[in-house]
């Protein structure tokens, strides 16, 4: 085993926490879900989709999110091994872009079709794909690889546009969003163009 240069992060440590973050902050995202005590009697069809269709389709929404850059973050830490101080700050406010996702999504979830509250939630999806897209591009320094930073490139552009429609649209745009899932579709294109 080779000891990391002066001034370095073994990044393993940081992935130890990155789990519990991610794992408490995806968790919590069910924490608003309306409980069975919201009811009076036993519901109807139709009164369980009013109560729960909002909050879920923002679960969900905020589920695979996090699971998709939990999995980034992972695939960056087996990249970049090693970091200096910066580099571990920045992954910490990444984390902490993170932790705050239980709060915007539980405002997200009660008012999902109000403008400002689809803004704010875009907005906060924006942050988080712009400090995983920073990362990407401190860890790949020097190295070529289009496929890694298109997969990076592609949510941050797909949650600003999201984040605008949101501001005309509040509906359209938790199908804007899902745009974002496509990115590793939009890595292998890169890498195949890369290879011929």
């Amino acid at each position: 085993m080779t000891l990391p240069q002066i001034g370095l992060f073994e990044m393993r440590r940081l992935e130890m926490l990155s789990n519990t973050i991610f794992g408490v902050a995806m968790t919590l995202l069910a924490y608003d879900l309306p409980k069975a005590s919201s009811f009076k009697e036993a519901p109807t069809w139709i009164g369980l989709i009013h109560v729960y269709a909002q909050p879920v389709i923002a679960l969900m929404i905020s589920f695979v999110v996090a699971g998709l850059f939990w999995f980034s973050h992972h695939r960056r830490l087996a990249v970049a091994p090693e970091a200096g101080r910066g580099v571990v700050f920045l992954n910490l406010l990444f984390l902490l872009s993170i932790i705050i996702l239980p709060v915007t999504n539980g405002l997200y979830g009660g008012y999902r079709l109000d403008g400002v509250v689809a803004v704010i939630y875009g907005l906060h999806l924006t942050m988080i794909a712009t400090l995983n897209l920073l990362l990407w591009i401190l860890a790949l320094r020097g190295q070529s690889n289009p496929h890694l930073l298109v997969t990076a490139v592609v949510p941050v552009l797909v949650f600003l546009l999201g984040t605008a429609v949101a501001f005309v649209s509040p509906m359209l745009a938790q199908f804007t969003w899902g745009l974002a899932f496509l990115a590793p579709i939009a890595g292998w294109f890169a890498e195949r163009r890369a290879k011929r």
